[in-house]
């Protein structure tokens, strides 16, 4: 595959985003880049695995065996998880939470196959930082209406109303900057190791691996949901 693309692609290994091809649209050159390979790979691979597991549990069993068991597995510990930290507002945000869940744990430790983890180039985590950061304001307007966001603004007292407008703004940057951050480290860290020590880096790196692409892969997604839980659970406030 193209340079970037994989981590293990030879000589010219580095941690940088490569474009592949472009295309003119309305009078501007776009690029198609490695990122948007390797994001359109993690979809294929989740968009197969959904169907596959859409067929299982259309034809389940009472007795979980095999990939039912699996699928069981994974929507049971994700709805713990949103339950225990969002209560009885869990049942409503499930679906994004566990999608996102899964996007970015599997972007993550996509870097164990050789790819590079979609989730190191700041386009993507921005774009999933935005979209949280509309989710939080628009669950704010609808359950605090206008009067609640402006008593949330001026609390303790309104001078503190530009700063408190500050700190909902730096939300998504926090968010994004903090995942990419960490997935790019990880990222930069291995491309040293392939980079530098060439064909004496065979088996041992695997372990690295195992930190970088899986702990800390897992780490860094569940940061961000419980993050994006606890705002959203903020904003909706006592219901």
């Amino acid at each position: 595959m193209g340079q970037g693309i994989l981590l293990s692609a030879g000589a010219d290994i580095d941690f940088m985003v490569h474009g592949i091809f472009s295309y003119e649209l309305f009078g501007q050159t776009v690029w198609i880049t490695t990122t948007h390979v390797c994001v359109l790979i993690v979809f294929l691979l989740l968009g197969t695995f959904a169907l596959i597991a859409n067929r299982t549990m259309k034809h389940a069993s009472d007795v979980p065996t095999g990939f039912q068991n699996v699928v069981e597995l994974i929507v049971e510990m994700l709805d713990n998880m949103i339950k225990a930290s969002m209560g009885s507002s869990a049942a409503k945000f499930a679906n994004y939470i566990g999608t996102i869940f899964i996007f970015i744990l599997v972007s993550n430790i996509s870097g164990l196959f050789g790819l590079r983890p979609p989730t190191a180039d700041y386009g993507v985590t921005l774009a999933l930082g935005l979209i949280t950061f509309t989710l939080i304001h628009f669950n704010k307007f609808k359950y605090q209406k206008v009067s609640g966001v402006i008593k949330g603004l001026c609390d303790p007292w309104p001078i503190w109303a530009p700063i408190n407008m500050i700190g909902d703004i730096a939300v998504p940057i926090s968010l994004s900057l903090r995942l990419f951050a960490n997935v790019l480290s990880g990222t930069v860290m291995m491309a040293l190791v392939y980079g530098l020590l060439k064909w004496i880096a065979v088996f041992w790196p695997a372990v690295l691996h195992v930190y970088f692409d899986l702990f800390s892969g897992a780490i860094q997604t569940y940061v961000f949901c419980m993050l994006t839980m606890t705002y959203i659970s903020d904003a909706i406030g006592d219901q």
